[in-house]
C-alpha cells in the first residue's frame, strides 16, 4: 500500500494568486475569519484587512507586496501567502512560489482578465506547483458555469475539472453541489453553508456534472475508466484519492466556487486543501531537498522594518532551525539568526525554533537575500532555485530634494532593492543621474512613496536623459592655438588637426603624422586628451562620435609649452572645427520585442507606428495559445512610457524587452525640437 494521500504531515504553505482585483486579499480575510484567527474579516475598502496592510497598499487599495498569515484548521497549521495580482508587482509572487505546497488561483468569470490568468497559470505550470482554481464572486456571475469553464480553459494547459456546480434560485446562485462529496449546500452569509436534499432537475444536473468530472479523472485511471464503462459507481474514497493524486501530479486543476466577500465556499476550499494538497515532504522532494538532520530553508521575501531591522521571510524544508543558529547561504554568505517569529497577518509571535514546513520571519540575516537557499550545517547547501527578475520597462531619474540627503538616498534605494529585486538602480555616467528602473508606472510611484514615508527621503524626479549623440558629415583641417602670458612661465600650445567622419559605430580614433618634431612626442598624448575633451559636447550640445582626428603639424615653445597647454590647444581646435564639419544629430534606435494577446496585436501595431516605430514582423508566441510576438525598431525617446500605453491596450498583460541596435540620423523639425529642448534644460 502507498502513502495515504489524505493524511498530510507538517505545516503547509499555500499561495493565493490571481489577476489584479480578483479578490485574493478578501479570500485571505475570509479564511482567517472562518478559522478563528481573527474575530471578523477585514476589508480592503475600509483599510482593515490583514493583508495589504502597508500604508501604500491601504492608500491605493491594492496588493503591492507579499503578505503572509498563519492560521490553524482542523488541528493543522497553514500559512497563506497573499501575492500581488498586478504584473508590476509580480516579482514577489515569483520569488515565493518555489516554497509553496500548492496554490489557489483566485479568478472571476471575466474574459477580459483571461490573459492575466494565463500568465499566472503558466508560472505555476512551469514550476510544477499543484493548483486549485477558486472561481470567486460567483454570486455576480451572469453566465452558466459550463460557459464560464469553457471560456477559462484556454488559459490552462491542463484540464480545468469542475468540482462543484451552482444551485440556482431564479437568476441568483443560492448554493452549490459538491460533485466529489455528492452533497448539496445552501449558502448562508458569513456562516457555514447548510446541507440540503437535491431533487428533480438539480439532481439530474448533479449526476451529469459528476459523470463529466469522473470522465476527466478516468483519463489517468484505467480502473475508474472500466467502472464508468460498466456503469459501476466508484467508491467515494477512491474518487477523493484520484482527485488528490491527479492534482499533485499536475494532471488536473480542480475548480471550486465561492464568494470571498460573503465567505461562501471557503470551508469547502479549506477541506479540499487539507485532503488533497501536498505536504512538506512532497514539496521538499519536488525541489530536490534530501532528508537531513541539518535545517535547509529558502528566503522568499525580505523586509526592512522602520525600527526593527531586516526580516527574512523563509520556509524550512528539512531539519530544525533554532534561534541563534549560524546559517550558510548558497550565495556564500553567512549570518546568525537573531529571532524567529511566526508569519502572521497580526502581531508576530516569537518562538525558539522552526521545523520542516514552517514559514517564519528570521531576524537580522543581513547577508542573506531573497531567493537564497540556506542551512545550519557546516557547508552551504546548493541553491534550490534561481529567481531572475523580469527586465525593467520604465525608468525615472532621481535626485534628493535636499542635497544633504544624497547619502541617505543611496542607502534607502539599496534597501528598496533588497526588498524588491525587480527594481534596478543605475548611475548614468554621462548625465550623472541616479536612474531607477521598474516594472511600470505604479511600481515606480510606490517606490517613491516608500522612500518618503519609510525612509524620510524626498526626491525630485524627471525622465531619464536620452542617449543622443552628434556626428559630422564633412572633413576639415583646423589649427588650435593656445597662448597665454601672465608673469613667469606662460602657456603655449599649437596644433593642426585633420578632422573627418568615421563610419557609424567606430567611435573616436586619434592618429598623428607629425614630422620634424613640430610637436614633441611627449605632448602627443595630451593632444589626444584635448581632442577627446572637445568631443564631449558638440555644436548641437551632445557628445560627438564617429570622428577621426589626425595631428598633422604644430609648434611649441621650449619654456612655455606643457601638457596642459597642448591639451587646451587641441580642445580649442576641435571646438572650432566641429561647426564647419556639418554636424548632424544622432538618436539611439532599439530593437523592441512585444508579447501581447492576439486580440490586441492590431492595437500594438498602431501604438508602434504612432511612436516612429518600424515594424519588422510578428508571429505567434511559441507555446502560448492566443498570444503574439511583435518585433520592431524604435527610437529610444519613444520607448520611455511605452509600457503605460501597452498595458492599457492589453488589459494589463502586455510587456516588452528591448536592446540597443544602432544610432540613426535625425533631421528636420524633429531634430530642431530635440536640440531646442536640450538647450532649454541646459540653460
Amino acid at each position: 500500500m502507498g502513502q495515504d494521500l489524505r493524511s498530510p504531515r507538517g505545516p503547509r504553505c499555500i499561495a493565493l494568486v490571481g489577476p489584479f482585483q480578483s479578490g485574493k486579499t478578501t479570500l485571505l480575510e475570509a479564511i482567517l475569519a472562518r478559522t478563528g484567527a481573527v474575530p471578523r474579516a477585514g476589508t480592503v475598502d475600509a483599510g482593515t484587512s490583514h493583508g495589504d496592510s502597508s500604508p501604500e497598499a491601504r492608500q491605493h487599495k491594492m496588493g503591492l507586496s507579499l503578505t503572509a498569515a498563519t492560521t490553524q484548521f482542523m488541528g493543522e497549521t497553514y500559512t497563506f501567502l497573499d501575492c500581488p495580482g498586478s504584473v508590476e508587482f509580480a516579482h514577489d509572487m515569483r520569488a515565493a512560489l518555489p516554497a509553496v505546497d500548492a496554490a489557489v488561483v483566485v479568478c472571476e468569470a471575466d474574459e477580459r482578465k483571461l490573459p492575466q490568468l494565463q500568465l499566472i497559470l503558466r508560472e505555476l505550470e512551469d514550476l510544477g506547483i499543484p493548483r486549485f482554481l477558486f472561481l470567486n464572486k460567483i454570486d455576480r456571475a451572469s453566465k452558466r458555469i459550463g460557459e464560464v469553464l469553457e471560456s477559462l480553459q484556454p488559459a490552462s494547459r491542463i484540464p480545468l475539472v469542475l468540482r462543484q456546480i451552482p444551485i440556482w434560485n431564479g437568476e441568483l446562485i443560492a448554493g452549490y453541489v459538491d460533485l466529489a462529496l455528492e452533497r448539496a449546500f445552501v449558502y448562508r452569509e458569513h456562516k457555514p453553508s447548510e446541507v440540503i436534499t437535491l431533487e428533480g432537475g438539480d439532481l439530474d444536473r448533479e449526476k451529469e456534472a459528476r459523470f463529466s468530472m469522473l470522465e476527466k479523472l478516468a483519463d489517468h485511471d484505467d480502473g475508474l475508466m472500466e467502472q464508468l464503462l460498466e456503469d459501476i459507481p466508484p467508491p467515494r474514497d477512491a474518487v477523493f484519492d484520484d482527485l488528490a493524486r491527479e492534482l499533485r501530479e499536475g494532471l488536473i486543476c480542480p475548480v471550486l466556487l465561492g464568494s470571498a466577500l460573503r465567505e461562501n465556499g471557503v470551508m469547502r476550499l479549506l477541506k479540499a486543501l487539507r485532503h488533497e494538497a501536498p505536504d512538506i515532504s512532497e514539496t521538499a522532494s519536488r525541489l530536490g531537498v534530501a532528508s537531513a538532520k541539518e535545517a535547509v530553508g529558502y528566503v522568499l521575501k525580505t523586509t526592512h522594518l522602520q525600527h526593527g531591522g531586516k526580516l527574512s521571510l523563509a520556509r524550512v524544508f528539512a531539519g530544525t532551525l533554532a534561534d541563534g543558529d549560524t546559517v550558510h547561504a548558497s550565495s556564500g554568505e553567512a549570518g546568525r539568526v537573531s529571532g524567529i517569529h511566526t508569519a502572521s497577518g497580526g502581531p508576530d509571535s516569537k518562538r525558539s525554533s522552526a521545523v520542516a514546513g514552517d514559514v517564519v520571519a528570521l531576524g537580522k540575516l543581513d547577508a542573506v537575500k531573497t531567493g537564497d537557499t540556506f542551512g545550519n550545517g557546516k557547508a552551504a547547501p546548493p541553491a534550490l532555485v534561481e529567481i531572475v527578475a523580469t527586465p525593467p520597462v520604465l525608468a525615472m531619474a532621481l535626485a534628493a530634494a535636499d542635497r544633504k540627503d544624497d547619502v541617505k538616498l543611496g542607502q534607502s534605494l539599496q534597501r528598496l532593492k533588497e526588498e524588491d529585486p525587480s527594481l534596478t538602480v543605475i548611475h548614468d555616467t554621462q548625465s550623472h543621474d541616479i536612474v531607477l528602473w521598474g516594472q511600470g508606472e505604479m511600481h515606480l510611484r510606490v517606490a517613491l512613496e516608500r522612500l518618503h514615508d519609510r525612509y524620510g527621503v524626498t526626491v525630485k524626479s524627471h525622465p531619464p536623459a536620452i542617449g543622443y549623440r552628434e556626428t559630422i558629415r564633412k572633413a576639415v583641417t583646423q589649427r588650435g592655438r593656445h597662448k597665454k602670458q601672465s608673469g613667469g612661465h606662460g602657456q603655449f600650445g599649437d596644433v593642426v588637426l585633420d578632422v573627418k567622419p568615421l563610419p557609424r559605430g567606430e567611435g573616436f580614433v586619434f592618429a598623428e603624422t607629425v614630422v620634424g618634431g613640430a610637436v614633441p612626442r611627449n605632448y602627443i598624448g595630451a593632444v589626444e586628451e584635448g581632442a577627446a575633451d572637445g568631443l564631449r559636447a558638440g555644436p548641437l550640445g551632445f557628445p560627438v562620435v564617429d570622428v577621426h582626428v589626425t595631428l598633422t603639424d604644430g609648434s611649441y615653445h621650449s619654456v612655455d609649452s606643457s601638457d596642459q597647454a597642448f591639451r587646451t590647444a587641441a580642445r580649442i581646435g576641435i571646438t572650432e572645427a566641429l561647426p564647419q564639419c556639418q554636424p548632424v544629430l544622432l538618436e539611439p534606435i532599439h530593437t523592441v520585442e512585444i508579447v501581447c494577446p492576439t486580440d490586441a496585436t492590431a492595437k500594438v501595431n498602431a501604438i508602434l507606428s504612432g511612436r516612429r516605430g518600424q515594424i519588422l514582423g510578428f508571429d505567434t508566441r511559441e507555446g502560448w495559445t492566443g498570444w503574439d510576438v511583435v518585433r520592431a525598431t524604435m527610437p529610444e525617446a519613444e520607448i520611455g512610457d511605452l509600457i503605460v500605453e501597452l498595458r492599457s491596450a492589453t488589459a494589463g498583460s502586455g510587456s516588452f524587452t528591448r536592446s540597443f541596435d544602432h544610432m540613426a540620423e535625425v533631421t528636420g523639425r524633429t531634430a530642431d525640437q530635440i536640440i531646442a529642448a536640450h538647450r532649454q534644460v541646459a540653460a
